[in-house]
């Protein structure tokens, strides 16, 4: 009689694979809960902690996902200069720093159509060495500007409600992130 194979555990897994990943392929994922607008500000803040100079963060989201207050926490965190708000109507907007942190760079691309050739304007590849570049509805937009970097994705109940709950999904790619300490962030 054949013993029942043991049932699959993810939890036991690594949380990195073991040999470099081509680029474009998450290296570390973590999937974390927020019940409300104050916790996706918290969640920004101890993701700051794992921030340094040349980080490129992407933000995917709907509308009204939380991907300005997460933005807001991240400020908060890497000690910045002035009120994180949306950066909509101006495209992007840059924090410096208060102590001996990087910059924060917030940009929004919503409006943006084109790829990283209609954003050359913005000269993000010239502030992403000795900042931390955050930008919303950057998919498609500005992967081109570092192998390295973090995707976020932000999901939320649609329709008429006011549940609050998001999951948020931090996909690390590239080197980088396999030393940054991702999955600490769900615990």
């Amino acid at each position: 009689m054949e013993t029942p194979a043991a049932p699959h555990n993810p939890a036991a897994e690594p949380a990195t694979p073991a040999t470099p990943a081509s680029p474009g392929t998450p290296v570390s994922t973590v999937t974390v809960t927020v019940g409300s607008p104050a916790e996706m500000g918290e969640l920004g803040l101890a993701l700051a902690k794992r921030l340094r100079p040349g980080d490129l963060v992407m933000l995917t989201g709907e509308l009204g996902a939380g991907k300005t207050t997460l933005t807001r926490g991240l400020g908060a965190g890497l000690d910045v200069r002035g009120a994180v708000t949306s950066p909509t109507f101006v495209i992007a907007r840059v924090h410096p720093p208060l102590g001996a942190g990087p910059a924060l760079v917030h940009v929004d691309a919503y409006r943006l159509g084109g790829g990283l050739d209609e954003m050359e304007d913005l000269d993000l590849d010239v502030s992403l060495p000795d900042s931390v570049v955050v930008v919303e509805w950057g998919d498609g937009k500005v992967e081109e500007l570092s192998d390295d970097r973090l995707h976020v994705l932000i999901d939320r109940a649609t329709g008429d409600t006011d549940d609050e709950v998001r999951v948020v999904t931090l996909h690390g790619i590239g080197a980088r992130w396999t030393e940054a300490d991702l999955p600490s962030l769900a615990g």
